[in-house]
């Protein structure tokens, strides 16, 4: 028996091993490693803008401005360069980019915290401001790397280790998704309790040498996952044949393309060809990034998924996220970076819920159903947000021009505010520092008078929406993404991604300008109220995708997706999925 159980034993030790050495498991690693850096760095900008700034969210408005602008330019071209080199450059370019620009963004940051004083008075405070575009600058060409390393890693290399199987391509994107909510509750716990107990200055400091030392390993894992997955090498330049097998619907696919899934197979991959070298005249070489721009979109727009990802595209223009935005103002209502650390948590806890909600959707409904059911799940807990803004403790007030704080500082040359240490006594009922409405305590106010509790209904409700969506979000995030990565052939993947990161960040650039108009507290309501409507156009617009690719099939739920075989293909094709 003992002789019998050690075979059985050995086979479930290599099992473990074979996994932890697999592709699959060190793209997790990597993934979770660049994931944990970015949303430390995420979390922690936009509370050090508002820091330096003062108690106004327009500094955050202004980085998420160029931000969203410059993807929303050049988003297209990054996804041509994606799919014009190999996909190793790509990844480790960007990797580099990525993590250097972001070391460097916490080394100015360091000496603006250490020198703000003397940095005000030179120059008229000028060399300040010139700091601060610096910031935002390289933060901005960070994120941009970014971009190229999310369009190539989670719309690309995860397709190709996947290989044919959806079921396994599904379960791959719900892990990645996982991931990136764990790093949502332990990265910002982390970062926010150093910069609470500790100061910003370390709070960079740490940022800096992690992502030094992320950088190293994350180049290392990617290069043993392009080592340990052959056709991660094999990148066809042109698509020759594209078959459109429908696996998510059994009988819906006689009639209609009902679930999208599609096997994307090459007839013949030889890897790159060397093209010959035309002589390219100066007016075609600058006119050759705005013809990239314009076949981008053209080709984004003749998508059978174009619906689905503008939809997808529309639950950007919000206020109601774990953005800069949103973390600045919940630091103006006096919340702490430990206190806002702990509700990116919760809500990164609803979102891996929602990855669970995914799966089980999928399996059960198919993937089309599930974005339309976790579209109406996402609308339904977003009605309470709306109810807070009229609850007691809300700060929205239309009596105060959403103008005033823009104008003021433009125009009538106010200095830049300063956050003044509050005295003990001076806590509102949060146990906060009185920071409401960007005000802080007058030096000449009655120490003998506190300042009335703020009540703690509109906040609580406000984020308790904000929190329980993450379900009904992060599903329908998965149900686009997959159908984008089922639909799109190879050769354009990179390209139609990087337009829809366009759309996204276009929505986005909609509502950080919203936001640059009325940075006010006072006026943040009324966002609540324009975000949640944009929120039901997305979803009407995925209602339509969904009612044009099923039909009259599309309120019956019934079991999609036969068995993948992984050998399905011809003998002696070779699979670039």
């Amino acid at each position: 028996m003992a002789r019998a159980a050690e075979p059985q034993g050995g086979r479930r030790g290599g099992s473990v091993v074979a996994y932890f050495t697999s592709a699959k498991f060190l793209l997790y690693l990597g993934h979770a490693l660049s994931t944990w850096g970015d949303r430390m760095w995420h979390f922690a900008v936009s509370v050090f803008l508002v820091e330096l700034y003062g108690n106004s969210l327009l500094l955050t408005a202004v980085y998420g401005l160029v931000v969203a602008g410059s993807v929303l330019l050049l988003g297209a071209l990054i996804g041509d360069w994606v799919d014009k080199n190999s996909r190793l450059k790509v990844a480790q370019t960007s990797l580099i980019v990525q993590n250097a620009s972001v070391i460097l963004c916490g080394i100015i940051l360091m000496i603006i915290f250490l020198f703000k004083t003397q940095l005000l008075t030179l120059y008229h405070g000028w060399l300040l401001t010139m700091c601060y575009i610096l910031v935002i600058t390289i933060a901005n060409i960070a994120n941009l790397a970014s971009t190229a390393t999310a369009i190539t890693i989670q719309r690309d290399w995860i397709v190709v280790v996947a290989g044919e199987d959806r079921s396994k391509l599904a379960d791959m994107n719900a892990t990645i998704r996982r991931i990136d909510q764990l790093t949502n509750i332990l990265a910002p716990m982390a970062v926010g309790q150093i910069m609470t107990f500790g100061s910003p200055m370390i709070g960079c400091g740490f940022i800096s040498g992690w992502n030094l030392m992320s950088m190293c390993v994350e180049y290392l894992l990617l290069w043993k996952v392009y080592q340990k997955t052959p056709t991660l090498a094999l990148k066809s330049a042109k698509v020759e044949e594209s078959e459109l097998k429908q696996l998510n619907v059994t009988k819906e696919s006689d009639t209609k393309p009902a679930e999208g899934v599609q096997l994307i197979v090459e007839k013949d991959v030889t890897g790159f060809e060397p093209q010959q070298e035309k002589e390219v005249g100066c007016a075609a070489r600058i006119a050759e990034p705005f013809i990239t721009f314009r076949d981008g979109w053209v080709a984004y727009y003749n998508q059978p998924v174009f619906l689905a990802g503008m939809g997808l595209a529309f639950l950007y223009m919000t206020v109601l996220g774990f953005d800069c935005i949103t973390t600045g103002y919940a630091y103006t209502q006096g919340l702490s970076g430990s206190v806002l650390s702990l509700l990116m948590g919760a809500s990164a806890v609803t979102g891996i819920m929602g990855t669970v909600a995914f799966t089980w959707l999928r399996r059960k409904c198919g993937l089309i159903r599930t974005g339309l059911i976790s579209g109406v799940a996402q609308f339904a807990c977003l009605i309470l947000c709306v109810i807070s803004v009229f609850m007691p403790g809300s700060p929205m007030d239309l009596t105060v021009s959403p103008f005033a704080d823009i104008s003021a500082r433009l125009f009538e040359n106010e200095p830049l505010p300063t956050i003044a240490s509050p005295e003990p006594e001076m806590i509102l009922a949060t146990g906060m520092p009185n920071l409401l409405n960007g005000s802080t305590t007058p030096a000449n106010s009655d120490p003998g008078m506190s300042p009335e509790p703020v009540p703690l209904i509109s906040v609580s409700l406000l984020f308790a929406g904000v929190i329980a969506a993450r379900v009904g979000l992060w599903s329908f995030d998965l149900s686009v993404t997959q159908l984008l990565q089922e639909n799109v052939v190879e050769s354009e993947r990179g390209i139609i991604n990087g337009v829809q990161n366009s759309m996204n960040y276009l929505l986005d650039l909609l509502h950080f300008i919203m936001v640059i108009l009325a940075p006010n507290p006072e006026a943040f309501g009324l966002l609540v109220l324009i975000s949640v409507s944009f929120v039901a156009m997305g979803h009407i617009m995925y209602f339509r995708f969904a009612q044009k690719t099923l039909g009259k099939q599309l309120f019956v739920c019934r079991t999609p997706d036969p068995k993948t075989t992984p050998d399905s293909s011809p003998p002696g094709n070779t699979s670039t999925v």
